[in-house]
């Protein structure tokens, strides 16, 4: 049997979809983990386990909401909350015009260059949010060809599987939730993807890695707590490629990375999330 989720339905009215992309990234800091927008709001999903009732008033009261929001609340059993998932939030999507990202149950999806299956078992990482989005483009514009790359927080395995599939020499995926890990494993092997997926955290990092290339799709406070772990295992003039954060805490990354000889190179703001590309002097 699965594990049991709650599942919040969140109303706004008006309907706002920054106001609600601002939000999901509060209720990461309490657990969620995943969200799924609506006409009229979005569904957000936690482990019943996790849950706490009180969570969703203090979430609500880090920023100063324009809209109305209301929420009512619902738990899914385990066997039952995928495959509804699945059904209403995950299609087809096209990065770059070059990388087409789909579920095995998807038939009708362009052709491209690149060709990536993901079953995302609700792990974040499909492609349609922009932290993601934005890392893909990236890794397509990137030359990762003999290179050795470590991926920070696989959760399905989707950068790991593009940067194998885009000539990486060694990949590999560090997750610490192990549904999410298993998830990964299994979207490696669907994708022929030669990845090495480690369960763990931070600490399970390779110390002899000598990473050209480190992906960290995560959010501004888990970089900050855990970037000295992640600049042991940089290589000289390596790349560190970082999203799931907002514009303004690029100023306060900027200084902290700093401090590990690693200066902004780029960065790309999609709907206020950012992406940025760092590099070690």
């Amino acid at each position: 049997m699965g594990i049991d989720y709650i599942e919040v339905n969140f109303t706004c009215r008006p309907f706002n979809a920054d106001e609600m992309d601002i939000l999901a990234a509060f209720l990461c800091e309490f657990g969620y983990e995943s969200f799924v927008t609506t006409d009229s709001g979005m569904k957000a999903y936690i482990n019943k386990d996790v849950y706490q009732s009180h969570d969703i008033a203090t979430a609500l009261q880090c920023y100063a909401f324009s809209a109305k929001i209301s929420w009512d609340v619902s738990e899914i059993k385990g066997d039952n909350w995928n495959a509804s998932w699945e059904q209403d939030s995950f299609k087809p999507i096209v990065i770059g015009e070059q990388c087409v990202v789909h579920a095995t149950y998807h038939s009708d999806y362009p052709k491209c260059k690149y060709d990536i299956i993901i079953d995302p078992k609700m792990s974040f990482g499909s492609g349609h949010h922009e932290t993601t989005s934005m890392m893909l483009e990236a890794l397509l514009e990137a030359d990762l060809n003999g290179k050795n790359v470590i991926d920070m927080g696989a959760g399905t395995g989707i950068l790991s599987i593009i940067a194998s599939k885009l000539g990486a020499q060694k990949v590999v995926g560090v997750e610490i939730d192990s549904g999410a890990w298993q998830n990964a494993v299994d979207n490696a092997s669907l994708n022929n993807a030669l990845v090495t997926m480690i369960l763990g955290d931070a600490n399970s990092l390779p110390s002899d890695a000598d990473c050209d290339y480190f992906l960290a799709n995560i959010n501004r406070n888990i970089i900050i707590n855990d970037i000295e772990k992640y600049s042991k295992t940089l290589s000289e003039g390596a790349k560190l490629f970082i999203s799931g954060f907002y514009e303004t805490d690029l100023p306060i990354l900027c200084d902290k990375l700093a401090e590990y000889n690693l200066q902004l190179e780029k960065h790309t703001v999609r709907n206020e999330w950012t992406m940025a590309v760092f590099c070690l002097k």
